[in-house]
């Protein structure tokens, strides 16, 4: 009965917030609110950057890559962007993390501040709130699907999105309200073993399933081919040379500049913990990509390679794992996996825009230092601020998905607009000591404009990736965007160039924020 796992997953969303609550305990300064005092142990880190990285759209369409992903372009090909997430994040953990560290810094943009001023920290920081707003909108949707699929097989079809948006992200803001950073660090971590267990159950079922001789067929068919040297390098995203470079650049920018993943990395005790929980990371990440590429073999195996839509009748491609997961799994082991689903959507992003509202914002507008519990309150009043927002834009996306219009393409090209422009501000004040706020400010806000016309505007050929016009249509059958793994890149080019450029106006450098070296002998 479809009863008892609706019963799991309502448990799960009772049950994990309280948890949330009970592990965060009281919150008695700012700083335990928003970096849990430094005290976090490294190895729960790095399961809740994991956690926080990973949405419901991640879980349900990795395994269609696999299943969908001709012999041409080979099945495992996906992993060699996790390769680039690896490398990308060992670079950051040793440029950017000890820059934050050392500083004593509550968000990423206070960086930005101390090397330029208020202005680029604040611009840095209402980019970062207004992308997160747009992204967590759409995983916070997202994660509603599955839930309603659930109530249609109880029939109860007519339960608004709306509905279930709001009870997802009431259980969202109650930790996260309550127990403050701590809490989200641990909730994230357990729900991520969670999802993988889930993983792991729907393997055994799976492999119960299955003919002889499945595996040597996936193999004649490449389903496990991972490196792709052929396609072309601009038109393909898992192309090895794009996939690598572009996935580094990707995570150097996410997992460097994005307060949602660093508020995490700051909440450990020192400069060494926070780079085995981020490049701890990357190597769980890439292993993650693999259990669920590898499910997506067995659904191939499984359903005989049978076109989602047009053979076995769903609505789209991701349909096929939740689908496999309601209609072939018993009643209680689908709850358990679903909620698993659940728990990768439900990292809290709430704290991360809290902090970075207070910090960067709220502290630059007023015209007198906030005292600690100023701060915390604030930060507890802007938690529910940002959590109403979430849901509203997550609610709109419901309204949009009910019209028809796809909400998935999007989501996928949010980051593009400005994850290059983040990362970009950060290297100019490291790479270039001559530059100024003006400086950084000019190149971040031409680096949007400009990656809006690539992204929107510029096509290539899908067979060949030639350059093939500008067209602010929507990609052919034959044409193509840039893939998206360049984006990023593009962004940062662009950034450095105009910054770097505009610093030459200036004859003297600007002094550098200190080192952990010279912090520490300072505060000594």
């Amino acid at each position: 009965m479809r009863v008892l796992d609706l019963a799991i997953i309502a448990i799960f969303l009772v049950g994990m917030p309280l948890l949330g609550v009970l592990i965060g305990g009281r919150q008695k300064s700012s700083d335990d609110y928003f970096v849990g005092e430094s005290k976090i142990s490294w190895w729960v880190v790095c399961l809740s950057v994991v956690s926080a990285e990973t949405s419901t759209l991640t879980v349900l369409s990795v395994p269609t890559v696999a299943y969908l992903a001709t012999p041409e372009a080979g099945g495992m090909t996906f992993l060699s962007l996790a390769l680039g997430y690896v490398i990308g994040r060992i670079v950051v953990s040793f440029v950017l993390l000890p820059k934050y560290i050392a500083g004593d810094l509550v968000t990423a943009y206070a960086f930005l501040g101390k090397r330029f001023g208020n202005g680029i920290q604040s611009t840095a920081s209402v980019t970062f709130l207004f992308t997160r707003l747009l992204a967590d909108g759409l995983r916070l949707f997202a994660t509603a699907i599955p839930i309603k699929v659930v109530l249609a097989e109880l029939g109860m079809p007519d339960v608004s999105y709306w509905w279930i948006v709001v009870a997802l992200g009431v259980a969202m803001v109650v930790y996260s309200y309550f127990g403050g950073v701590r809490a989200v660090v641990w909730v994230d971590a357990i729900q991520m073993l969670w999802y993988i267990l889930g993983a792991a159950v729907v393997i055994i079922a799976l492999a119960g399933k299955l003919p002889d001789g499945w595996f040597g067929k996936a193999v004649d068919a490449d389903k496990f081919q991972l490196f792709d040297v052929s396609s072309p390098l601009l038109s393909n995203q898992y192309a090895l040379i794009t996939a690598v470079i572009g996935g580094a650049v990707l995570s150097m920018s996410s997992h460097g500049a994005d307060q949602l993943i660093v508020q995490r990395l700051m909440a450990t005790k020192d400069v060494k913990a926070s780079q085995k929980a981020l490049i701890g990371s990357g190597v769980v990440v890439f292993f993650q990509f693999a259990l669920f590429l590898f499910i997506g073999v067995m659904l191939w195996a499984f359903y005989q390679g049978a076109s989602p839509t047009k053979a076995l009748g769903l609505g789209n491609n991701d349909e096929l794992f939740p689908t496999f997961i309601i209609r072939e799994l018993p009643s209680g082991w689908s709850g358990f996996v679903l909620a698993g689903i659940l728990a990768a959507a439900l990292s809290s992003s709430l704290g991360a825009l809290a902090s970075s509202t207070v910090t960067d914002v709220i502290q630059k507008v007023k015209r007198r230092p906030l005292t600690d519990s100023e701060v915390l309150r604030q930060g507890r009043v802007w938690t529910l601020v940002w959590a109403a927002i979430l849901t509203v834009f997550a609610g709109l996306f419901a309204t949009f998905f009910e019209r028809g219009q796809p909400i998935v393409e999007q989501g996928l090209s949010i980051a593009g607009f400005t994850s290059g422009a983040l990362l970009g501000a950060f290297l100019l004040g490291l790479m270039f000591r001559r530059a100024r706020q003006f400086d950084a400010i000019v190149a971040f806000l031409v680096t949007v404009v400009v990656m809006a016309f690539v992204i929107l505007g510029l096509k290539f050929t899908k067979a060949t990736g030639a350059f093939a016009g500008v067209d602010f249509g929507k990609p052919t059958a034959t044409s193509v965007s840039l893939a998206y793994p360049w984006y990023p890149v593009v962004g940062v080019v662009i950034t450095l160039v105009v910054g770097g450029l505009l610093s030459l106006r200036h004859r003297t450098p600007v002094d550098p924020p200190p080192t952990e070296e010279q912090a520490s002998a300072k505060a000594a």
